[in-house]
């Protein structure tokens, strides 16, 4: 549910679906676009392999001649992983500036309609969404920007470390938003941890969400911050 969208690779997208290139200029453009991305160059510092991966992926992808979706789709979810990795590592105050960019677009999103909002929230359940298409430019930057800082500030001697500490601190707070939403929505609020009860419901699963992450973004930065992290980290973390 944390819509870090890797603007990038629509753009490249679009450069690809929208003009009939050869392979060779094709990989051009996704370098050409790449070098123009802080959250790619962010990336390609910290973990060339995995960088050197998804670009590989890309330029496959145009060869077997995928769709725009099926690049979307395939692309999206691997970025929005390693972002959710490097929040878990980023200071308070990277950590909710994400969040709250998050909050804009999934507003802005949710103008256009429900459906594309549970798209932009939850790419892997109904497919993700060109939000290059959709959002304003200047938010767009802004969410790109946001998230470069955020990944830049997980390495280092001065990234965070998640404690014991904030992560029980960090359950009592998410249990105590839990309570006071649950009489709200009912079993609707289980859409949390499972976004597949959102089908067929997809106005009150963006509803639901910006409305947990309201309450945790009203907290003191340090709560607000181990709540986002203790929600938004893979199991194995």
């Amino acid at each position: 549910m944390l819509t870090l969208a890797g603007i990038a690779l629509w753009n490249i997208a679009d450069n690809y679906y929208l003009r009939n290139s050869s392979a060779e200029s094709f990989a051009d453009k996704v370098d050409a676009v790449i070098e123009n991305m802080p959250t790619y160059n962010v990336l390609k510092e910290q973990d060339p392999q995995l960088f050197a991966r998804i670009r590989a992926q890309m330029l496959a992808m145009r060869e077997e001649g995928k769709s725009e979706q099926q690049f979307i789709d395939a692309i999206q979810p691997q970025i929005l992983a390693i972002q959710r990795n490097r929040l878990q590592f980023a200071p308070d105050t990277q950590a909710v500036a994400v969040m709250q960019v998050n909050m804009e677009q999934i507003a802005a999103v949710q103008k256009i309609s429900d459906d594309v909002c549970f798209r932009f929230l939850f790419p892997e359940i109904k497919g993700g969404i060109n939000a290059a298409k959709i959002l304003p430019r200047e938010m767009l930057i802004k969410r790109i920007n946001v998230d470069a800082a955020m990944m830049r500030s997980a390495y280092g001697p001065d990234k965070h470390r998640v404690t014991d500490s904030e992560r029980e601190n960090a359950q009592k707070t998410i249990q105590s938003i839990a309570q006071k939403l649950i009489p709200r929505y009912g079993q609707d609020f289980f859409i949390m941890s499972d976004p597949r009860k959102g089908l067929g419901k997809e106005k009150i699963a963006c509803e639901l969400i910006q409305d947990v992450w309201n309450n945790i973004l009203m907290l003191p930065k340090e709560r607000a911050a181990g709540a986002i992290r203790l929600i938004l980290a893979d199991e194995s973390q």
